[in-house]
């Protein structure tokens, strides 16, 4: 299964129930929820952090923590 960490830039997916545990609070308030959209936006230069647009929202995370959180890719 592939995590946030291993999206293009541009591409999108969707958060999957099974990475409920690892999502810390302040991204499930901002509305890091499974089943919700997630799209790659942009990666700094030195690969960390990511940012990525959900529910409308730009948001930057740690790199270790997107290769915590499982996605579905869209096909």
């Amino acid at each position: 299964m592939s995590t946030i960490a291993t999206l293009q830039i541009g591409e999108v997916g969707y958060i999957s129930e099974e990475s409920l545990d690892f999502i810390p609070l302040k991204l499930l308030e901002m509305g890091c929820l499974p089943g919700a959209e997630i799209k790659l936006v942009q990666i700094a230069p030195l690969k960390d952090p990511l940012y990525i647009c959900v529910n409308g929202s730009h948001l930057a995370i740690r790199k270790e923590t997107a290769i915590q959180i499982k996605i579905l890719k869209s096909e």
